[in-house]
């Protein structure tokens, strides 16, 4: 399954972080990392934005929390810092280092497969996984009702096999879900235990289909 990954586009990006606020005045950052370790963040290489073209360049000088603070090439006072506030931070697909057993992916692989019922037929097409705290969801746009998403959990019982290779997965939706017209498992816009047991941090902001994250989610635990 591994091989699959080459398929990506050398040009596509993966976000691995998000510049949450200034810290101090001298321009130092908050970082809110989406790797295991937050200092591996700056492992990458430069950083851009959302669309390629800011470069960033950060020096790790401390934590805070769970987060990383840490210095930006350029940015010298708190007002630059500030204007950086929310600034989402990528790196090219390529960067990332492959996974070692074909029962390791990220969650950035699994947006644009096609999800298949247990029963076979078709059941959608995967927009995003996300965690809002309670563990990933994976949210799939049903294939039979236009603009309607469901989500599930991301769990091994409603997500049994992930085959990258055929760019497909299988989905056992509960029992029942499907009836609701409304709520957390069925809904027709897009949402802000499971699947992975790592220590990856989690955020809501980490994959969805407009901006995917660099976790890496395996049913054997390892982390990115």
């Amino acid at each position: 399954m591994a091989d699959t990954r080459k398929s990506k586009t050398d040009d596509a990006f993966v976000c691995v972080g998000m510049i949450t606020a200034p810290h101090g005045v001298r321009g130092a950052v908050r970082v809110k990392s989406y790797t295991v370790d937050p200092d591996n963040l700056v492992g990458y290489g430069p950083l851009f934005d959302a669309k390629g073209q800011a470069k960033f360049k950060l020096s790790p000088v401390g934590h805070v929390r769970d987060q990383l603070i840490a210095k930006i090439d350029g940015v010298n006072d708190r007002d630059a810092a500030e204007r950086l506030r929310g600034t989402k931070l990528y790196v090219p697909r390529t960067a990332l280092p492959e996974t070692e057993d074909e029962d390791e992916f990220y969650l950035a692989d699994l947006v644009g497969l096609k999800a298949h019922h247990v029963d076979g037929s078709l059941f959608g097409t995967v927009r995003g996984v996300a965690d809002f705290g309670a563990g990933d969801v994976i949210e799939i746009a049903l294939e039979e009702v236009r603009g309607k998403v469901v989500v599930l959990p991301f769990t091994k019982e409603v997500v049994p096999d992930v085959v990258l290779s055929e760019r497909k997965l299988v989905v056992n939706p509960p029992e029942g879900l499907l009836q609701e017209e409304e709520g957390p498992g069925n809904r027709t816009r897009r949402p802000g235990s499971s699947r992975k047991d790592s220590q990856a941090d989690r955020d809501s902001d980490a994959v969805t289909a407009d901006a995917v994250g660099a976790e890496n989610a395996t049913g054997s635990g390892k982390e990115a």
